[in-house]
């Protein structure tokens, strides 16, 4: 796909959970995207800046066949954050996109595991709308790490999608349920190579998708690497000061 400049503009925003905030945009005319890619957001003329700039790289959360164009993104103290979240609706931002190969593999027969940390659910948000609206065959597995389920971005929207696909297992994990107020019965602690045995019929064979920190995507690639999965069944994305 050729990556393209338009201008759009702010319909809606909504918390989706604790310090996380989602950014609802029109969908330019011609803004065609596979799902799993990324756009940047640029600021344009805002009221304050700071030393990180007027630019952000969000993965599009929503499908190809929304009527909007999705972000989410953890609310830190920047320029760029506040400003984000203080734009009048209607408020124009400039996106360059689509970027990026983070997309789903094309054969069916081999079932695609997502493994994500935090925010980094955007991208797989994404891929596993489309692959339910689309009816794709690809069994999908979604581990998805986070500290609290307060803290776990569309956990309702993928239980939900999870019993409207019979191919898509969703199996999210809390590490910090010691300091939540929410009852939960889904697994605790990291993800490690014991949960992956636990829910997957076999550890070769998927396509490994890892999507989170920096930190968290490297140990990741270091385990599945350690329980014999090749290197070239592993895709990463690292999501940054987000």
């Amino acid at each position: 796909m050729i990556t393209m400049t338009y201008k759009t503009r702010l319909k809606q925003r909504e918390p989706i959970a604790e310090g996380t905030m989602a950014f609802h945009f029109e969908k330019p005319s011609g803004f065609g995207f596979k799902p799993g890619q990324y756009a940047d957001m640029t600021l344009l003329a805002p009221p304050e800046t700071d030393a990180e700039g007027n630019v952000r790289s969000f993965s599009i959360v929503s499908s190809p066949r929304d009527e909007h164009l999705t972000f989410a993104t953890r609310m830190r103290d920047t320029a760029f954050k506040r400003v984000l979240r203080n734009m009048p609706i209607d408020g124009e931002v400039q996106l360059d996109g689509p970027m990026g190969s983070f997309t789903l593999h094309n054969n069916q027969a081999k079932p695609a595991v997502f493994l994500a940390g935090g925010i980094g659910i955007t991208p797989f948000s994404s891929i596993i709308r489309a692959a339910a609206e689309e009816k794709l065959g690809h069994k999908l597995y979604l581990f998805d790490s986070n500290r609290r389920p307060e803290d776990a971005p569309f956990l309702k929207d993928l239980q939900d999608l999870e019993k409207q696909n019979p191919n898509f297992r969703f199996i999210p994990t809390m590490t910090e349920m010691d300091k939540s107020h929410a009852t939960w019965k889904g697994e605790t602690g990291f993800i490690n190579r014991e949960m992956l045995v636990k829910h997957l019929p076999e550890l070769n064979g998927p396509i490994y998708y890892v999507a989170g920190p920096p930190a968290m995507v490297t140990v990741m690639r270091e385990m599945l690497v350690a329980a014999g999965v090749d290197q070239d069944d592993i895709r990463t994305e690292e999501f940054a000061g987000y």
